[in-house]
């Protein structure tokens, strides 16, 4: 069996690159591209390179790298007092330490803007009444060639396209015989991801996606933070998205980042130290930094904490600092109109490809009235975010994207068999909740967000030559073979071998 692994026929076009046939995790055979201009790395880093600060916030946690010694800690976290007592925080989020004496605003306008599309989920098939007998349709020969369970990932994607849910039923309940818990290649674990995902839209979501416990935020930044260590991956979005939005808001007193995909907040406090100690070297007085944070609505704890935490770390830079966060279904019907503005202030917008699926494509166009001076977008979908979603190619792409990425971390740390308990960790609480979230936009139908900034009139400006720097420097420190970075018109991608992981790039109305 040949897994039909689909790239972007958009990518497929671009000059600057070339199809090749390669061989992934188990021997499957997928058509893949591979850029052909590689930026040169023999130059010889700085010590800029190593004053990336991506993990600051985590530090501020008191969280090192020693995974070993987390039950005496972590158990402690059933509430979110002994939370915050425990990590050194202090529950004083209306206190600010620096306020920014800055204008008020005029009253926000409330009219509604029409809602998004809907995204497809459990509750949406409990009253279908499909007529098809779904134990017709069931092969009883499983295949022998070791990979049946993608076969019967890509049927089941299908049986959510034609909203066959009662054959949908039967062929999880096959291969959760089959795929019991996350073991083996990284193919393998990729799937059993994809099959939690899937499921989770016919049983309603599990807890991983539900309101976190303090437990389980507690588990992400550690899980996070070592993800960070030992992968050039947050790190590469870090700095190529924090050194376009610096050159862009560069002179300005008052900053503004509106942030689609927060996360924990570290990149933030990057950014934040970046422009501190810009601020220092000039001898002149520090800027204030404002940041308006898009989150989902059950992302109250982990709004706190970041708050909290990027509080306590502009006052140690001695930066006038202040963070909002609006919910995503306020900024649905409110769209920019629900963020506050100040006169004289520079805005740069940070998003990521995902955030098109959570909230469609109509917000770009109503950007230009914010007029700012950069948009820089994160792509961490590698191909899957080249084309409209759907189902079966979200699984397809998926499958593809997540085992190499798994190979990637495999083989950063030297592991031959993906068995160590801090890859299980990455993959719980990073990965999953991406596979998850990933598999619950395909129900919404969203042109590429190139398309939409094309649309809209945006045009790339490209990154800078000390972006590229950066990251040579970074991939020299990481010392993994296989990663390297190329550009890809006006993108930066990190690559693992042929297959892109991480792009980012800035665009200008």
């Amino acid at each position: 069996m040949k897994l039909p692994f689909v790239s972007s026929q958009n990518n497929l076009n671009s000059p600057n690159i070339k199809q090749v046939t390669s061989v992934a995790g188990g021997g499957i055979v997928s058509n893949r591209y591979e850029p052909k201009s590689v930026l040169d790395v023999q130059r010889s880093p700085t010590n800029s390179a190593d004053r990336n600060t991506s993990n600051v916030v985590f530090d501020q946690l008191g969280l090192d790298n020693n995974n070993s010694n987390e039950n005496g800690m972590i158990h402690q976290f059933e509430e979110w007092d002994s939370l915050m007592k425990e990590l050194g925080l202090h529950d004083d989020s209306t206190k600010s330490g620096y306020p920014l004496d800055l204008p008020e605003l005029p009253p926000i306008h409330t009219e509604s803007a029409a809602p998004a599309t809907a995204l497809f989920f459990h509750s949406d098939f409990e009253n279908l009444n499909p007529n098809l007998n779904a134990l017709d349709f069931i092969d009883d020969e499983p295949n022998n060639n070791g990979y049946d369970y993608v076969d019967e990932l890509i049927r089941i994607a299908e049986c959510f396209e034609t909203r066959s849910i009662q054959l949908a039923q039967v062929i999880l309940a096959r291969l959760n015989q089959r795929l019991r818990a996350p073991t083996g290649k990284p193919l393998q674990r990729a799937a059993f991801y994809f099959k939690e995902a899937l499921q989770s839209l016919l049983t309603g979501p599990t807890r991983m996606t539900q309101s976190s416990s303090s437990l389980e935020i507690v588990q992400a930044i550690k899980a996070y933070k070592t993800f960070s260590n030992v992968s050039p991956i947050p790190m590469f979005s870090d700095f190529t998205s924090n050194q376009a939005m610096l050159e862009a808001v560069d002179g300005a007193m008052i900053v503004h980042v509106i942030d689609f995909d927060i996360g924990l907040g570290g990149h933030l406090a990057s950014f934040m130290k970046e422009i501190a100690e810009k601020s220092e070297s000039r001898k002149v007085h520090s800027p204030a930094v404002r940041i308006t944070a898009i989150v989902p609505e059950e992302y109250e704890m982990e709004s706190k904490l970041i708050r909290e935490n990027l509080w306590q770390f502009a006052r140690n830079l001695k930066l006038r600092f202040d963070i909002e966060f609006v919910s995503t279904r306020t900024f649905e019907y409110l769209s920019f109109k629900s963020i506050k503005f100040m006169e004289g202030e520079k805005t740069a917008v940070l998003l990521s490809s995902t955030v098109f699926h959570r909230l469609g494509a109509g917000f770009v166009n109503d950007m230009r009235a914010v007029s700012p001076q950069v948009v820089v977008c994160v792509d961490g979908e590698g191909a899957m975010g080249g084309e409209p979603s759907f189902f079966r190619q979200t699984v397809i792409d998926g499958l593809e994207f997540y085992s190499t990425l798994l190979e990637s971390l495999e083989a950063a740390n030297g592991s031959g068999g993906g068995g160590s308990d801090w890859i299980r960790k990455i993959e719980m609480f990073v990965l999953l909740p991406k596979i998850t979230a990933a598999v619950e936009a395909s129900g919404r139908q969203v042109p590429s967000w190139h398309e939409v900034f094309g649309r809209a009139g945006m045009k790339a400006v490209g990154m800078s030559q000390f972006a590229d720097f950066q990251a040579e420097c970074l991939l020299k420190r990481v010392q993994v073979r296989g990663f390297h970075v190329v550009k890809r018109q006006a993108e930066m991608v990190l690559c693992w071998h042929d297959r892109p992981l991480v792009a980012t790039s800035a665009w200008r109305f």
